[in-house]
C-alpha cells in the first residue's frame, strides 16, 4: 500500500476535514479525495462520512487507525534501518526505560557490539508504554521495562530486583521532592509515607528529580546504586529510619521463535549484572 495514502488518511483525522488536510500536505482537495477513494476501494470498505462540518469516522475508519499507525511506523523504521552498513547482515533491536541507559543498558550495548559483530545494534531509549507497542508491531527485539505489560506471545522475566531509597542533600535536606517511580511505587509509598504524598514538587522522571536536587537541595527516592556515589563524596545523605522500596526491572521480548543472537543477547545482559557490582 503507498504510504502517502496512509500518511493522507491520518492527516484527514487529525484536522477533522478533506480540506484542512489539503492545506496541511499542501496538495488539493480533489487528489486528497481521490487517495481515499483508492484506500476504500482497496479495503472495500468507507472510511469517512463527509458532511458539512468536515469528515467523521466510520467504525471501519475507526479501526484502521491502528493499522495506518502501524504501517506508517514500520515503513519509517525500514527507512532508518536501510541499507545495511556493510559487513552487516542483519539488525538487532534493543530498548530501554530513561532511567536505566546509565549504566546498564549502555554497559549491554558495549557487549552486544563486541560479541554479536555480524549484527548492528539499534538502541531505542523511550517510556515502557511505547517502547511495549514498538516491541508488540516487532520494532523491537527485546526491552528493560520497569512495569511490563503480559501479552500473549511475550516472555516476562525479572532481570533485576533495586532498591529504592530516601536520600537528601547534606547543604540544604528540605523541600520533599515526590519521584514518581510508577503505580506499584506510589501505592506503596503513599502508604507508608502519607505525609509526603502530596508534595509540592514532584518529578516523573529520576535522573531529572536527582539533578534538581543536586543544583538546589531537597530530598527523594532514588535507586540506591545511582545516589551511592554522591553518598560517599558527602553530597548526600542517607535518611535513616526511612522505608525502603523494591524497585524491580523486566526484561520482555518475543518467545516464539528468538534468534541464536536474541539468546546470546539475553545471556550477555545477565552476565553484565551477575559480575557487575552490587546493583541494590
Amino acid at each position: 500500500m503507498d504510504i502517502e495514502v496512509a500518511k493522507t488518511f491520518l492527516e484527514i483525522v487529525r484536522c477533522g476535514s478533506f480540506i484542512a488536510a489539503a492545506e496541511r500536505l499542501h496538495v488539493t482537495q480533489t487528489a486528497i479525495t481521490a487517495r481515499i477513494q483508492k484506500l476504500e476501494n482497496s479495503l472495500n470498505s468507507k472510511l469517512f462520512v463527509r458532511n458539512k462540518t468536515g469528515a467523521k469516522l466510520t467504525a471501519d475508519g475507526e479501526v484502521f487507525v491502528l493499522y495506518a499507525n502501524r504501517l506508517i511506523q514500520t515503513w519509517e523504521a525500514a527507512v532508518r534501518d536501510l541499507p545495511l552498513p556493510e559487513g552487516i547482515n542483519k539488525i538487532l533491536h534493543i530498548g530501554g526505560e530513561v532511567s536505566l541507559y546509565k549504566p546498564l543498558i549502555l554497559n549491554w550495548v558495549r557487549e552486544l557490539n563486541k560479541n554479536i559483530t555480524s549484527h548492528a545494534i539499534k538502541t531505542k531509549i523511550g517510556d515502557s508504554i511505547t517502547l511495549l507497542h514498538q516491541l508488540e508491531l516487532g520494532l523491537l527485539d527485546a526491552i528493560l521495562v520497569y512495569q511490563p505489560t503480559y501479552w500473549p506471545g511475550l516472555q516476562v522475566e525479572l532481570i533485576l530486583e533495586e532498591k529504592l531509597i530516601l536520600v537528601s542533600s547534606t547543604m540544604k535536606p528540605t523541600p520533599y521532592i515526590y519521584v514518581d517511580w510508577g503505580t506499584r511505587f506510589r501505592q506503596l509509598h503513599d502508604g507508608a509515607l502519607q505525609e509526603y504524598a502530596s508534595a509540592a514538587l514532584s518529578f516523573n522522571l529520576g535522573p531529572a528529580a536527582l539533578q534538581y536536587i543536586l543544583n538546589n537541595g531537597g530530598s527523594g527516592y532514588f535507586r540506591a546504586r545511582v545516589v551511592q556515589p554522591y553518598i560517599d563524596k558527602g553530597i548526600l545523605e542517607r535518611v535513616s529510619s526511612a522505608p525502603e522500596f523494591s524497585y524491580p526491572t523486566y526484561l520482555v521480548y518475543s518467545h516464539i521463535g528468538p534468534t541464536d543472537e536474541l539468546n546470546l543477547a539475553i545471556k550477555l545482559l545477565k552476565q553484565i549484572i551477575a559480575t557487575d557490582c552490587d546493583w541494590s
